[in-house]
């Protein structure tokens, strides 16, 4: 990074500068661990003597959480993994019934975040006719926020005795998620302003009367792609559209990733479904309660506690299904 014109081509050189700080990250947290280890050298010592064993109790626990974080972090690996997450989420088709099921996504993954300490932003939200809502879209900011996220992008099913239905009968709904990677300013992405269709209206949320009575609301229609962003959450419309832009850059960003890896794995003969209809994730409420995902086969009973947040064996055992699939790829590679 010393070298003379290294900075000339900021493009190339955000992806270094992600890569150190995600080593430095590591390294940091190695160091902490080797200090543990030379800690845990001397409370051996101690309790060779019978002293201190609530202390030494506590500190175990403590270096268990950090080489389980550390863990974690070694398996996110991807270029991206690093960088904060952008996740939108759409109900499917039937109504009030999908609607309400996207609502109920959108604070499984709020309360996630929030027991993660994960700052988070609300960029846009579009509230149901009856109840629930017809998008959201949300900022996820912190340390390999889109590593842990990404794997949860797909189709996500329900099935409940429906509280919209007089006779309770059961429903299947269908909501989609989205993950994206938030793009850092460092990284250049080249739109141009005639390849957009910009569109202001009137936003539906709270946020008072000056948001509702003015055309503060921003929606970017980028033709070549078809890509639909929109933001109504901010009362001006210079900031409206801002994040919108912003948002527009990450999906276009995403785009581009994902057709890169498509061609890789069209080239390693893998077949990747990412059709609508490909759910990850069944939430079984009626006649059983249970939380399945397709693609790990792994299964949860306390279907209450997956819902208010609690993801994390979902999202450790999708990394480890990843960890598995690259490590086939290499041996692959190798042969």
């Amino acid at each position: 990074m010393e070298a003379p014109g290294f900075w000339d081509d900021r493009t190339a050189a955000a992806p270094l500068l992600q890569q150190r700080r995600a080593l430095e990250k590591r390294l940091a947290t190695l160091n902490r661990l080797r200090e543990d280890a030379e800690e845990l050298a001397a409370w051996k010592e101690l309790l060779a003597e019978g002293v201190g064993d609530e202390e030494v109790e506590e500190f175990l626990g403590r270096l268990e959480t950090e080489l389980h974080q550390l863990e974690l972090q070694l398996k996110l690996s991807g270029s991206d993994d690093d960088k904060y997450a952008l996740v939108a989420v759409h109900p499917g088709a039937g109504g009030t019934e999908s609607q309400d099921w996207a609502e109920m996504l959108l604070r499984m993954y709020l309360r996630w975040a929030e027991q993660n300490d994960f700052e988070i932003e609300l960029l846009d939200r579009l509230e149901g006719e009856e109840a629930g809502i017809k998008s959201a879209t949300f900022a996820v900011r912190g340390d390999y926020a889109y590593g842990y996220l990404h794997g949860e992008s797909g189709v996500h099913r329900l099935v409940r005795i429906s509280p919209f239905d007089a006779a309770s009968r059961r429903h299947t709904s269908f909501a989609s998620v989205f993950v994206y990677p938030e793009v850092d300013d460092d990284v250049e992405i080249e739109i141009n302003d005639g390849d957009l269709r910009v569109d202001t209206y009137r936003a539906s949320g709270a946020g008072g009367q000056h948001v509702n009575k003015t055309e503060s609301a921003v929606r970017i229609t980028h033709l070549p792609s078809g890509i639909v962003v929109a933001c109504q959450n901010e009362r001006s419309q210079h900031k409206n559209r801002a994040t919108a832009m912003k948002i527009l850059r990450s999906r276009l960003y995403d785009l581009e990733i994902s057709k890169r890896e498509e061609e890789a794995a069209v080239l390693e003969g893998k077949k990747m479904d990412i059709a609508w209809g490909s759910q990850i994730r069944s939430y079984v409420l009626h006649p059983y309660r249970m939380v399945k995902d397709h693609r790990t086969n792994l299964e949860v009973g306390d279907t209450d506690r997956v819902l208010d947040g609690g993801l994390d064996p979902f999202i450790e055992s999708w990394l480890e299904h990843q960890m598995g699939d690259r490590g086939q790829v290499n041996a692959k590679s190798a042969k």
